[in-house]
């Protein structure tokens, strides 16, 4: 082939190379948010220093309960699923990307036989023949309109939006195997606190009951003795079940068949950290998962308008063939055997009825619908934080209210059992004392639980451990 053949290939390949400009489209901007310039119910000045900064084994440094959520980090099912999800965008973005490149593909035929023309029957062609057919296509878009890009845009944050999920998936397999944990050191508590309510009222109703048989005190109080000992009997039940319950809640979280759970430490054992600054309002945007994950969603739907704007225009591209054709089998030697071709290809709309229209509307719909969405969702984070700060603040009152409650009444309860003892009241005193005793101790409890689980929420709400690496955030900082 001369230069002079060669030409038009070459000013044909110049073309295509010179052809690509600007991607059709709006390029992305992330929505205007109106961030509050502090967060609802938190303490002092707004300041950069984010209790979500901590590593999540370090909130309340409980051995125990960093070994329960790491074997959950290690083998969740909704975690693997989450993975697996990534991987799907991550091969989504990889086929995407692949459209930047040339299709090469190949094709073979080879047929010998007698009254055949190109494999089909033919009176006309008699005596033995064949056909040989070996030749390498090539197909290749150039990305003029941006079209391609546009939908490598949209892969790519697709594949960004699942990753950030599946890290808002590890951060909320942290909180519940960490508020199912509390839940159930809470539970134990309650359980023992019913336990010695029920041993100390069935010690009144068998010291009424005695009374009552030796003929110096009545049924009444033998029946109100009984009624709270079977009271507190079913509370010792109940919480029994719901201790099972939330075992096998936590087994479940751990990837294992339900079962019981050791734990080492109790529920007042455990400190609750003494301050937890927010950060700033702002810092939610780029450290949420479920905020990052929503963002990234607009991207990818911002990028799909640019995909329906350019199925307007025309696809430019290159295609080619070079190989043998032989016609007869016989002529495969000959230099005439020898097959080619290059040229430039343009294909687009001329009339569709209105449905290019119809799509790119349909795209742009969408993106105002992620946008919504995205929005909302920063929101919502807003609250959650405000909230678990309001919660915080408030919980510390009542906790310090309800431990002078129940100091208070615990003394009751020794000095009517002192009184009784000598003969200066009756044992209706020390019942009454215990009456009130008892559920004050079980508010008390229910009080610490809920200022370790808002602890929990506000690290959640934050998007805690953002500033770790995923292997640091599964293997707790190992190497």
């Amino acid at each position: 082939m001369s230069h002079r053949d060669l030409f038009p290939i070459r000013a044909l390949l110049l073309a295509a190379l010179l052809l690509p400009g600007c991607a059709v489209g709006p390029n992305y901007r992330r929505p205007r948010v109106n961030v509050p310039p502090a967060f609802r119910g938190a303490e002092g000045a707004a300041q950069q220093a984010s209790f979500a900064d901590l590593p999540w084994w370090q909130i309340f440094k409980d051995d125990t309960l960093t070994g329960l959520v790491k074997t959950a980090l290690k083998n969740n099912y909704d975690l693997a699923i989450a993975t697996a999800r990534v991987e799907q965008a991550r091969q989504i973005a990889a086929q995407a990307r692949s459209q930047y490149f040339p299709e090469i593909d190949s094709k073979t035929r080879l047929t010998a036989g007698s009254n055949q023309f190109n494999v089909s029957p033919s009176g006309t062609a008699g005596g033995f023949s064949g056909l040989f057919l070996g030749i390498a296509t090539v197909a290749w878009e150039a990305d003029v309109w941006g079209r391609i890009r546009r939908l490598n845009e949209a892969a790519k944050a697709e594949y960004l939006g699942t990753s950030e999920a599946r890290r808002g998936v590890m951060l909320s397999l942290v909180s519940d195997v960490s508020t199912a944990y509390f839940q159930l050191l809470g539970l134990r508590r309650k359980l023992e606190i019913a336990v010695l309510s029920e041993s100390a009222f069935d010690q009144s109703r068998t010291l009424f009951l005695q009374r009552l048989e030796g003929g110096i005190s009545s049924m009444l109080p033998v029946s109100r003795a009984s009624a709270n000992q079977t009271t507190a009997a079913a509370q010792v039940t109940e919480f029994q079940r719901l201790i099972a319950l939330t075992e096998n809640q936590i087994s479940v979280l751990l990837g294992q068949n339900p079962g019981p759970i050791q734990v080492k430490t109790t529920l007042l054992a455990d400190t609750v950290p003494p301050a937890v600054p927010a950060g700033l309002p702002s810092a939610l945007l780029q450290r949420r998962p479920d905020v990052l994950s929503a963002e990234q969603h607009i991207r990818s739907k911002n990028a799909q308008i640019g995909v329906a704007k350019a199925d307007y225009f025309p696809k430019i591209g290159l295609t080619g063939f070079y190989g043998k054709l032989s016609l007869p089998l016989s002529a495969f030697t000959s230099g005439d055997s020898n097959a080619g071709s290059i040229g430039m290809l343009m294909e687009g709309p001329l009339f569709q009825g209105g449905r290019l229209k119809a799509r790119k509307r349909e795209a742009v719909a969408e993106w105002d619908q992620a946008k919504s969405e995205y929005l909302q969702t920063v929101l919502n984070a807003f609250r959650d934080v405000s909230d678990a700060l309001i919660s915080r603040g408030r919980y510390e009152g009542i906790r310090a209210d309800q431990g002078k409650t129940v100091q208070s009444l615990e003394e009751a309860v020794r000095l009517a059992q002192m009184r009784y003892d000598q003969g200066f009241s009756s044992y209706y005193e020390v019942l009454e004392a215990q009456q009130q005793l008892f559920p004050a101790q079980l508010a008390l409890t229910e009080t610490d639980l809920d200022q370790r689980l808002v602890i929990i929420q506000l690290y959640r709400a934050l998007g805690g451990g953002w500033n770790l690496s995923d292997t640091q955030f599964v293997t707790a900082g190992a190497p």
